[in-house]
């Protein structure tokens, strides 16, 4: 489908505008966090970990029962109430930093808070993009989805280093704020198009064990799950936690951090640019394979080496990881049975977050034993180590779309 005839299909455009203006904060977000935490009296990267550790581990909490909500009681309707119920607790957050004095209890609040919803709107937004568009532009549509969130996201993490230098963190993390809020009440305004899976006789825990299943059947998916789960445990504590700290110790700081993760962002650009156009023959072995951008990425945080060059495989990574959204998120709209998916979805998102809060919460105390150099050639290495071992199997080397015509005709061989 061209995309001009994509861009007239009804409501897409404005799920496009509430993605880019969500985005924008998602760019601001952990920089203006990051240093927020670090600058307060008392705060140091142990307490950040655990900040951000707080909200993964909700997420991965509320992710299986998230799915059966979006399933059940529509998904449109749950990533827009999602995302403004997190923004009320990230608007709390800020009036604490505006006062300059910000409890740990505030933080890990906030962060909770947003972890439940995160836990509800990752499965639920599984399945907004196959109710508004045609089966056979999922992945240009997945793939322009990713491209107006990147640039959004490049724009606000641009931005994030001179708003957190010039004027201190409370007003980057406000404008983090209401951007979920405004995004959130543009969803909402077409919720009605999804509407609640018709009422049968099962119970929460039924519908769980179900999602459960269909999940456990296509190996290709738990594999790379289960496998990317050590890769975002890695990078979460190479980004997230060492990141900062490398950039306050051997560069310019915030300015000097956003400009890495812009360049990150430059490459979710670019990887949306490509996914709009390459069709792999065997998608999860090719991805696969391009995700060593990631041991990169950490190798040249260890030592450290050069800005620029940090930035370019963070450019690399950013790459990988667009076409990774774009393609994954297509394979699974196509292939797992559509009743499922936001269950299947809640599956991906507890098994791939699962070590996440590992990454974030043992990242400081053990640069502090071993020194930040060595814990990232960890990273690295583990990374590396995994990747392989997804490529040893079958399913994930083999792995092919299931004909577009079949799909059409409702003759899927990956459904139960």
């Amino acid at each position: 489908m061209e995309l001009k005839v994509l861009l007239r299909q009804r409501y897409v455009k404005r799920l496009f505008l509430a993605r880019f203006i969500s985005n924008l904060g998602n760019g601001i977000g952990p920089i203006a966090l990051a240093f927020g935490i670090l600058h307060l009296p008392h705060g140091n990267a142990t307490q950040l970990g655990w900040v951000l550790g707080s909200s993964t581990i909700t997420m991965i909490l509320m992710s299986p029962f998230g799915g059966v909500i979006a399933d059940k009681y529509g998904r449109v309707k749950m990533v827009g109430l999602c995302d403004t119920w997190g923004a009320i607790g990230l608007l709390v957050q800020v009036g604490f930093f505006a006062t300059g004095n910000v409890p740990m209890w505030v933080l890990l609040a906030a962060n909770i808070n947003f972890g439940l919803m995160w836990g509800i709107w990752w499965p639920a937004f599984s399945g907004v993009l196959p109710a508004i568009v045609p089966e056979d532009a999922l992945q240009k549509a997945n793939a322009v989805n990713q491209f107006v969130s990147n640039i959004a996201y490049l724009t606000g993490a641009a931005a994030a280093g001179f708003l957190v230098s010039a004027y201190g963190s409370t007003l980057a993390l406000a404008i983090d704020a209401i951007s979920f809020l405004v995004a959130g009440l543009i969803v909402l305004s077409f919720a009605h198009v999804l509407p609640a899976r018709a009422e049968n006789q099962d119970s929460m825990l039924d519908d769980l064990k179900h999602g459960w299943k269909v999940f456990l059947s296509f190996r290709w998916i738990v594999v790379i799950v289960f496998g990317f789960s050590f890769v975002v445990m890695c990078w979460a504590a190479g980004e997230n936690v060492l990141g900062p700290l490398i950039s306050l110790k051997h560069f310019n700081g915030p300015k000097s951090w956003g400009f890495v993760l812009s360049a990150e962002s430059v490459g979710y650009i670019v990887g949306s640019l490509l996914a709009m156009k390459v069709n792999f023959k065997y998608p999860m072995r090719a991805l696969v394979i391009i995700s060593t951008s990631m041991s990169f990425y950490m190798w040249s945080l260890a030592k450290p080496m050069p800005l620029a060059i940090i930035a370019f495989t963070a450019f690399l990574w950013g790459v990988t990881l667009d076409l990774w959204g774009s393609i994954w998120s297509t394979a699974l709209q196509r292939m797992v049975p559509r009743e499922a998916l936001s269950r299947v979805s809640s599956f991906d998102a507890l098994g791939t977050m699962l070590f996440r809060p590992v990454g974030l919460a043992v990242a400081a105390p053990l640069a502090g034993v071993i020194g930040i150099t060595r814990t990232l050639e960890i990273a690295a290495g583990i990374t590396f180590f995994v990747i392989v071992l997804m490529l040893c199997v079958p399913e994930v080397r083999n792995m092919q779309f299931v004909p577009l015509k079949q799909d059409v005709s409702g003759d899927d061989s990956s459904s139960n």
